[in-house]
Protein backbone atom coordinates (compact mmCIF):
# COMPACT_ATOMS: atom_id res chain seq x y z
CA UNK A 1 0.00 0.00 0.00
CA UNK A 2 3.40 2.26 -0.29
CA UNK A 3 1.91 5.77 -1.80
CA UNK A 4 -1.50 5.06 -2.08
CA UNK A 5 -4.36 7.89 -1.17
CA UNK A 6 -7.08 6.88 1.31
CA UNK A 7 -9.83 8.38 1.94
CA UNK A 8 -11.21 7.10 5.29
CA UNK A 9 -15.12 8.28 5.89
CA UNK A 10 -15.94 8.07 9.42
CA UNK A 11 -19.60 8.08 10.83
CA UNK A 12 -21.25 8.80 14.08
CA UNK A 13 -20.82 5.30 15.47
CA UNK A 14 -18.99 4.02 18.39
CA UNK A 15 -17.22 1.82 16.40
CA UNK A 16 -15.09 5.40 15.44
CA UNK A 17 -12.88 4.80 18.20
CA UNK A 18 -11.00 2.07 16.45
CA UNK A 19 -10.33 5.03 13.24
CA UNK A 20 -7.24 5.82 15.29
CA UNK A 21 -5.60 2.65 15.01
CA UNK A 22 -7.12 2.42 11.44
CA UNK A 23 -5.07 5.55 10.13
CA UNK A 24 -1.94 4.23 12.33
CA UNK A 25 -1.88 0.88 10.77
CA UNK A 26 -2.37 2.51 7.36
CA UNK A 27 -0.09 4.79 7.47
CA UNK A 28 2.58 2.00 9.08
CA UNK A 29 2.05 0.32 5.48
CA UNK A 30 3.06 3.41 3.46
CA UNK A 31 -0.57 4.95 2.70
CA UNK A 32 -1.32 8.39 2.83
CA UNK A 33 -4.36 9.23 4.78
CA UNK A 34 -7.13 11.57 4.80
CA UNK A 35 -10.14 11.86 7.18
CA UNK A 36 -13.77 13.16 6.17
CA UNK A 37 -16.27 12.84 8.97
CA UNK A 38 -19.64 13.58 9.79
CA UNK A 39 -20.63 15.72 12.14
CA UNK A 40 -22.03 13.07 14.62
CA UNK A 41 -18.53 11.10 13.87
CA UNK A 42 -17.19 13.93 15.70
CA UNK A 43 -19.22 13.12 19.04
CA UNK A 44 -17.09 9.85 19.28
CA UNK A 45 -13.73 10.84 18.10
CA UNK A 46 -12.05 14.62 18.28
CA UNK A 47 -11.09 15.70 14.93
CA UNK A 48 -7.57 17.32 16.41
CA UNK A 49 -6.75 13.46 17.46
CA UNK A 50 -7.29 12.27 14.16
CA UNK A 51 -5.69 15.06 12.17
CA UNK A 52 -2.73 14.43 14.98
CA UNK A 53 -2.30 11.11 13.51
CA UNK A 54 -3.19 11.44 10.01
CA UNK A 55 -0.86 14.53 9.55
CA UNK A 56 -3.73 16.20 7.70
CA UNK A 57 -6.43 18.96 8.64
CA UNK A 58 -9.47 16.81 8.97
CA UNK A 59 -12.67 17.77 6.58
CA UNK A 60 -16.02 17.85 8.06
CA UNK A 61 -17.94 21.06 6.64
CA UNK A 62 -18.33 22.47 3.05
CA UNK A 63 -16.71 25.41 4.16
CA UNK A 64 -13.99 26.15 6.40
CA UNK A 65 -15.34 27.83 9.71
CA UNK A 66 -12.34 30.34 9.63
CA UNK A 67 -12.01 31.71 6.55
CA UNK A 68 -14.90 30.70 4.18
CA UNK A 69 -12.91 28.55 2.35
CA UNK A 70 -14.34 25.42 -0.32
CA UNK A 71 -13.41 22.00 0.58
CA UNK A 72 -14.00 20.76 -2.92
CA UNK A 73 -15.44 16.96 -2.59
CA UNK A 74 -14.41 16.73 -6.35
CA UNK A 75 -10.83 16.97 -5.76
CA UNK A 76 -10.93 14.76 -2.79
CA UNK A 77 -12.75 12.13 -4.93
CA UNK A 78 -10.01 12.70 -7.86
CA UNK A 79 -7.23 12.49 -5.22
CA UNK A 80 -8.02 9.41 -3.99
CA UNK A 81 -6.88 5.14 -4.51
CA UNK A 82 -9.70 4.17 -2.66
CA UNK A 83 -12.15 5.28 -0.04
CA UNK A 84 -12.87 3.34 3.27
CA UNK A 85 -15.88 4.33 5.27
CA UNK A 86 -15.28 2.72 8.49
CA UNK A 87 -17.35 2.60 10.64
CA UNK A 88 -20.66 3.28 8.19
CA UNK A 89 -24.21 3.22 10.55
CA UNK A 90 -26.98 2.10 9.00
CA UNK A 91 -27.96 5.87 7.99
CA UNK A 92 -25.25 6.84 6.03
CA UNK A 93 -25.40 3.30 4.58
CA UNK A 94 -29.14 4.57 3.27
CA UNK A 95 -27.69 7.49 2.13
CA UNK A 96 -24.72 6.00 0.13
CA UNK A 97 -27.56 3.98 -1.55
CA UNK A 98 -30.37 6.72 -2.40
CA UNK A 99 -27.51 9.37 -3.03
CA UNK A 100 -28.69 11.60 -0.02
CA UNK A 101 -25.64 14.23 -0.55
CA UNK A 102 -26.39 16.47 3.09
CA UNK A 103 -23.13 16.24 4.10
CA UNK A 104 -19.41 16.28 3.13
CA UNK A 105 -18.86 12.43 3.39
CA UNK A 106 -21.70 11.60 1.19
CA UNK A 107 -20.37 14.35 -1.58
CA UNK A 108 -16.90 12.95 -1.70
CA UNK A 109 -18.57 9.07 -2.13
CA UNK A 110 -20.55 10.30 -4.56
CA UNK A 111 -17.92 12.09 -6.45
CA UNK A 112 -15.20 9.36 -5.63
CA UNK A 113 -13.68 7.55 -9.14
CA UNK A 114 -11.80 5.16 -6.89
CA UNK A 115 -12.73 2.11 -4.94
CA UNK A 116 -15.04 1.85 -2.21
CA UNK A 117 -14.57 -0.11 1.16
CA UNK A 118 -17.54 -0.51 3.65
CA UNK A 119 -16.86 -1.44 6.69
CA UNK A 120 -20.69 -0.91 8.64
CA UNK A 121 -21.01 -0.63 12.28
CA UNK A 122 -24.23 -0.74 13.86
CA UNK A 123 -26.77 -2.73 16.44
CA UNK A 124 -27.42 -6.59 15.21
CA UNK A 125 -31.06 -6.11 14.59
CA UNK A 126 -30.67 -2.62 12.77
CA UNK A 127 -27.71 -5.01 10.76
CA UNK A 128 -30.45 -7.76 9.74
CA UNK A 129 -33.85 -5.19 9.05
CA UNK A 130 -34.48 -5.66 5.30
CA UNK A 131 -33.96 -2.24 4.50
CA UNK A 132 -30.35 -2.07 5.88
CA UNK A 133 -29.58 -5.27 3.83
CA UNK A 134 -31.41 -3.87 0.84
CA UNK A 135 -28.85 -0.93 0.81
CA UNK A 136 -25.74 -3.40 1.06
CA UNK A 137 -26.90 -5.19 -1.62
CA UNK A 138 -27.39 -1.83 -4.10
CA UNK A 139 -24.02 -0.65 -3.05
CA UNK A 140 -23.11 -3.92 -3.99
CA UNK A 141 -24.45 -3.25 -7.47
CA UNK A 142 -22.86 -0.45 -7.85
CA UNK A 143 -19.18 -1.98 -7.66
CA UNK A 144 -18.52 -1.16 -3.57
CA UNK A 145 -17.25 -3.56 -1.56
CA UNK A 146 -18.73 -4.61 1.78
CA UNK A 147 -16.09 -5.74 4.36
CA UNK A 148 -18.81 -7.50 6.37
CA UNK A 149 -18.82 -6.48 10.41
CA UNK A 150 -17.94 -9.29 12.91
CA UNK A 151 -20.49 -11.28 15.96
CA UNK A 152 -19.91 -9.92 19.51
CA UNK A 153 -20.23 -7.62 22.44
CA UNK A 154 -22.18 -4.90 21.34
CA UNK A 155 -22.76 -1.07 22.66
CA UNK A 156 -26.47 -1.96 23.20
CA UNK A 157 -24.96 -4.62 25.26
CA UNK A 158 -26.60 -7.54 22.68
CA UNK A 159 -24.26 -9.94 21.03
CA UNK A 160 -24.62 -10.83 17.65
CA UNK A 161 -23.46 -9.68 14.31
CA UNK A 162 -22.65 -5.60 13.44
CA UNK A 163 -20.12 -5.27 14.86
CA UNK A 164 -17.10 -3.33 12.90
CA UNK A 165 -14.29 -5.72 11.57
CA UNK A 166 -11.10 -4.73 13.87
CA UNK A 167 -8.81 -2.42 12.01
CA UNK A 168 -6.33 -5.07 10.80
CA UNK A 169 -9.17 -7.21 9.15
CA UNK A 170 -9.76 -3.86 7.23
CA UNK A 171 -6.37 -2.95 5.84
CA UNK A 172 -5.83 -6.50 4.89
CA UNK A 173 -8.70 -6.19 3.03
CA UNK A 174 -7.63 -3.18 1.37
CA UNK A 175 -3.68 -4.49 1.26
CA UNK A 176 -4.49 -7.73 -0.65
CA UNK A 177 -6.96 -5.60 -2.88
CA UNK A 178 -3.72 -3.72 -4.07
CA UNK A 179 -1.42 -6.11 -4.22
CA UNK A 180 -3.29 -8.56 -6.46
CA UNK A 181 -6.05 -6.33 -8.02
CA UNK A 182 -4.37 -6.65 -11.30
CA UNK A 183 -2.38 -10.30 -11.33
CA UNK A 184 -5.21 -11.64 -13.90
CA UNK A 185 -5.55 -8.48 -16.30
CA UNK A 186 -6.31 -9.57 -20.08
CA UNK A 187 -7.37 -13.10 -18.80
CA UNK A 188 -11.00 -14.66 -19.58
CA UNK A 189 -11.93 -17.08 -17.62
CA UNK A 190 -15.27 -19.38 -17.47
CA UNK A 191 -16.53 -20.13 -14.31
CA UNK A 192 -19.79 -22.78 -13.51
CA UNK A 193 -21.86 -22.42 -10.33
CA UNK A 194 -24.83 -23.68 -8.43
CA UNK A 195 -26.84 -26.49 -9.17
CA UNK A 196 -29.15 -27.60 -12.27
CA UNK A 197 -32.79 -28.33 -12.55
CA UNK A 198 -34.09 -32.02 -13.87
CA UNK A 199 -37.57 -31.10 -14.89
CA UNK A 200 -39.84 -34.39 -14.14
CA UNK A 201 -42.95 -32.13 -14.60
CA UNK A 202 -44.55 -28.51 -15.45
CA UNK A 203 -43.73 -28.23 -11.72
CA UNK A 204 -41.50 -30.56 -10.13
CA UNK A 205 -37.77 -31.24 -10.45
CA UNK A 206 -34.42 -33.09 -9.53
CA UNK A 207 -31.80 -31.40 -8.17
CA UNK A 208 -29.18 -31.17 -5.32
CA UNK A 209 -28.24 -28.45 -1.89
CA UNK A 210 -26.13 -26.57 -4.13
CA UNK A 211 -26.20 -22.66 -3.18
CA UNK A 212 -23.81 -21.70 -5.50
CA UNK A 213 -21.73 -19.47 -3.04
CA UNK A 214 -18.45 -20.58 -3.95
CA UNK A 215 -18.56 -20.44 -7.71
CA UNK A 216 -19.65 -16.78 -7.20
CA UNK A 217 -17.05 -16.07 -5.11
CA UNK A 218 -14.91 -17.24 -7.59
CA UNK A 219 -15.97 -15.32 -9.83
CA UNK A 220 -15.84 -11.82 -7.95
CA UNK A 221 -11.90 -12.92 -6.40
CA UNK A 222 -11.22 -13.01 -10.44
CA UNK A 223 -12.63 -10.15 -11.86
CA UNK A 224 -11.43 -7.97 -8.58
CA UNK A 225 -7.92 -9.27 -9.86
CA UNK A 226 -8.81 -7.83 -13.56
CA UNK A 227 -9.80 -11.33 -15.31
CA UNK A 228 -12.56 -10.91 -18.20
CA UNK A 229 -15.33 -13.51 -16.22
CA UNK A 230 -17.87 -15.53 -18.10
CA UNK A 231 -19.78 -16.94 -15.38
CA UNK A 232 -22.78 -19.85 -16.09
CA UNK A 233 -25.17 -20.17 -13.12
CA UNK A 234 -27.74 -22.67 -12.20
CA UNK A 235 -30.75 -21.61 -10.57
CA UNK A 236 -30.20 -19.50 -7.55
CA UNK A 237 -31.08 -16.40 -5.67
CA UNK A 238 -27.35 -14.76 -5.33
CA UNK A 239 -26.41 -11.58 -7.11
CA UNK A 240 -23.18 -10.49 -9.12
CA UNK A 241 -21.92 -7.46 -7.94
CA UNK A 242 -18.67 -6.36 -10.42
CA UNK A 243 -19.45 -4.95 -13.40
CA UNK A 244 -16.99 -7.50 -15.97
CA UNK A 245 -18.91 -10.64 -14.52
CA UNK A 246 -20.67 -11.41 -17.79
CA UNK A 247 -23.31 -14.05 -16.03
CA UNK A 248 -25.42 -16.48 -18.43
CA UNK A 249 -28.51 -17.96 -16.33
CA UNK A 250 -29.12 -21.43 -17.44
CA UNK A 251 -31.42 -24.31 -15.61
CA UNK A 252 -30.64 -27.98 -16.56
CA UNK A 253 -27.36 -29.87 -17.36
CA UNK A 254 -27.99 -29.58 -21.06
CA UNK A 255 -27.99 -25.84 -21.01
CA UNK A 256 -24.57 -25.44 -19.01
CA UNK A 257 -23.42 -27.94 -21.10
CA UNK A 258 -24.05 -25.66 -24.48
CA UNK A 259 -23.09 -22.75 -22.42
CA UNK A 260 -19.89 -24.13 -21.29
CA UNK A 261 -18.81 -25.61 -24.59
CA UNK A 262 -19.13 -22.06 -26.20
CA UNK A 263 -17.63 -20.42 -23.37
CA UNK A 264 -14.52 -22.47 -23.19
CA UNK A 265 -13.01 -22.38 -26.41
CA UNK A 266 -12.43 -18.08 -26.37
CA UNK A 267 -11.15 -18.80 -21.98
CA UNK A 268 -7.49 -19.39 -20.92
CA UNK A 269 -8.97 -20.78 -17.44
CA UNK A 270 -12.01 -22.59 -16.55
CA UNK A 271 -13.32 -23.13 -13.04
CA UNK A 272 -16.02 -25.86 -13.45
CA UNK A 273 -17.51 -25.24 -9.71
CA UNK A 274 -21.11 -25.84 -10.42
CA UNK A 275 -22.91 -29.19 -9.06
CA UNK A 276 -24.65 -30.41 -12.68
CA UNK A 277 -26.93 -33.25 -11.91
CA UNK A 278 -25.04 -36.72 -12.87
CA UNK A 279 -28.43 -37.86 -13.91
CA UNK A 280 -32.11 -36.61 -16.09
CA UNK A 281 -35.32 -38.32 -16.07
CA UNK A 282 -35.60 -40.18 -19.27
CA UNK A 283 -39.22 -38.84 -19.77
CA UNK A 284 -40.71 -35.17 -18.72
CA UNK A 285 -44.22 -35.50 -18.33
CA UNK A 286 -45.88 -32.64 -20.39
CA UNK A 287 -48.99 -31.99 -17.81
CA UNK A 288 -48.74 -32.40 -13.83
CA UNK A 289 -47.98 -35.93 -12.73
CA UNK A 290 -51.29 -36.64 -10.54
CA UNK A 291 -51.00 -38.51 -7.29
CA UNK A 292 -52.98 -41.82 -7.91
CA UNK A 293 -54.17 -45.05 -5.53
CA UNK A 294 -50.63 -46.34 -5.77
CA UNK A 295 -48.33 -46.26 -3.43
CA UNK A 296 -45.20 -45.80 -5.36
CA UNK A 297 -43.97 -44.36 -8.46
CA UNK A 298 -41.24 -45.21 -10.51
CA UNK A 299 -38.73 -42.92 -12.46
CA UNK A 300 -35.99 -43.65 -15.34
CA UNK A 301 -33.36 -41.52 -15.17
CA UNK A 302 -30.56 -41.26 -18.16
CA UNK A 303 -26.31 -39.91 -17.54
CA UNK A 304 -26.21 -36.43 -18.58
CA UNK A 305 -23.35 -34.49 -19.78
CA UNK A 306 -20.13 -34.78 -18.33
CA UNK A 307 -19.16 -31.14 -18.86
CA UNK A 308 -15.77 -31.28 -17.16
CA UNK A 309 -14.64 -35.25 -19.21
CA UNK A 310 -15.96 -32.99 -22.29
CA UNK A 311 -13.76 -30.04 -22.09
CA UNK A 312 -10.49 -31.84 -20.48
CA UNK A 313 -11.02 -34.04 -24.09
CA UNK A 314 -10.53 -31.23 -26.53
CA UNK A 315 -8.97 -28.09 -24.33
CA UNK A 316 -5.73 -26.43 -26.18
CA UNK A 317 -2.50 -26.48 -24.34
CA UNK A 318 -2.95 -22.98 -23.53
CA UNK A 319 -6.13 -23.60 -21.64
CA UNK A 320 -6.58 -24.02 -17.63
CA UNK A 321 -9.22 -26.85 -16.24
CA UNK A 322 -10.45 -26.78 -12.88
CA UNK A 323 -12.59 -29.03 -11.80
CA UNK A 324 -14.44 -29.60 -8.26
CA UNK A 325 -15.27 -32.69 -6.51
CA UNK A 326 -17.82 -33.74 -3.31
CA UNK A 327 -16.85 -37.29 -1.83
CA UNK A 328 -18.45 -38.93 1.25
CA UNK A 329 -15.80 -41.80 1.42
CA UNK A 330 -11.99 -42.26 0.04
CA UNK A 331 -12.40 -38.98 -0.56
CA UNK A 332 -8.58 -38.09 -1.49
CA UNK A 333 -8.60 -41.11 -3.89
CA UNK A 334 -11.31 -40.40 -5.10
CA UNK A 335 -10.78 -36.81 -6.00
CA UNK A 336 -7.82 -37.70 -7.61
CA UNK A 337 -9.13 -40.43 -9.92
CA UNK A 338 -11.54 -37.93 -11.12
CA UNK A 339 -8.84 -35.40 -11.76
CA UNK A 340 -6.75 -38.29 -14.52
CA UNK A 341 -10.39 -39.41 -15.95
CA UNK A 342 -11.37 -35.90 -16.89
CA UNK A 343 -7.63 -34.77 -17.67
CA UNK A 344 -7.79 -31.69 -15.32
CA UNK A 345 -4.97 -29.47 -14.12
CA UNK A 346 -6.52 -29.09 -10.76
CA UNK A 347 -9.42 -30.71 -8.67
CA UNK A 348 -10.57 -28.70 -5.57
CA UNK A 349 -12.15 -31.32 -2.74
CA UNK A 350 -15.17 -29.73 -0.76
CA UNK A 351 -15.32 -30.89 2.34
CA UNK A 352 -18.92 -31.89 4.06
CA UNK A 353 -16.96 -32.50 7.72
CA UNK A 354 -18.20 -30.18 10.29
CA UNK A 355 -21.69 -28.12 10.35
CA UNK A 356 -19.46 -24.93 9.33
CA UNK A 357 -18.80 -26.60 5.45
CA UNK A 358 -22.15 -27.86 4.45
CA UNK A 359 -24.23 -27.00 1.81
CA UNK A 360 -25.34 -23.32 1.65
CA UNK A 361 -22.67 -22.15 4.36
CA UNK A 362 -20.79 -18.87 4.47
CA UNK A 363 -17.65 -20.77 4.91
CA UNK A 364 -15.49 -23.68 3.60
CA UNK A 365 -12.88 -25.64 3.53
CA UNK A 366 -11.00 -27.70 0.79
CA UNK A 367 -7.89 -29.63 -0.65
CA UNK A 368 -6.42 -28.87 -4.00
CA UNK A 369 -4.78 -31.67 -5.89
CA UNK A 370 -2.90 -30.96 -8.81
CA UNK A 371 -1.89 -33.14 -11.67
CA UNK A 372 1.80 -34.20 -10.15
CA UNK A 373 -0.43 -35.56 -6.77
CA UNK A 374 0.70 -32.47 -4.72
CA UNK A 375 -2.11 -31.97 -1.99
CA UNK A 376 -2.55 -28.87 -0.75
CA UNK A 377 -4.67 -28.07 2.02
CA UNK A 378 -7.22 -24.29 2.61
CA UNK A 379 -8.24 -24.45 6.06
CA UNK A 380 -11.90 -23.57 7.26
CA UNK A 381 -12.86 -19.75 6.68
CA UNK A 382 -15.46 -17.44 4.40
CA UNK A 383 -16.31 -18.60 1.12
CA UNK A 384 -14.41 -15.26 -0.22
CA UNK A 385 -11.23 -16.26 1.90
CA UNK A 386 -11.45 -19.65 0.09
CA UNK A 387 -12.46 -18.46 -3.17
CA UNK A 388 -9.02 -16.17 -3.22
CA UNK A 389 -6.54 -18.82 -1.70
CA UNK A 390 -7.68 -21.16 -4.79
CA UNK A 391 -6.66 -18.33 -7.19
CA UNK A 392 -4.15 -17.43 -5.86
CA UNK A 393 -2.73 -21.27 -5.91
CA UNK A 394 -3.76 -21.07 -9.71
CA UNK A 395 -1.74 -17.92 -10.19
CA UNK A 396 1.21 -18.94 -8.51
CA UNK A 397 0.88 -22.42 -10.55
CA UNK A 398 0.55 -20.99 -13.84
CA UNK A 399 3.67 -18.22 -13.27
Amino acid sequence: MKGKKIILGISGSIAACKAAMLIRTLIKKGAEVQVVITPAGKEFITPLSLATLSRRPVVSDFFSDRDGMWNSHVDLGLWADAMLIAPATASTIAKMAHGIADNMLITTYLSCKAPVFIAPAMDMDMFAHPSTQQNLDKLRSYGNHVIEPASGFLASGLEGKGRMSEPDVIVDVLDDFFTYRNTLQGKRIMITAGPTYEKIDPVRFVSNYSSGKMGFALAEACACRGADVTLIAGPTSLHTVHPAIRRMDVESADDMYDASIDAFTSCDLAILCAAVSDYKPLYQAKEKIKRDEQEQMTLSFVRNHDIAATLGAFREEHQTLVGFALETKDAIKQAKAKLIRKKLDVIVLNSLSGENACFGCDTNQVTLIDKSGQVTEIPLQSKQKVAEAIIDYLCKRNQ
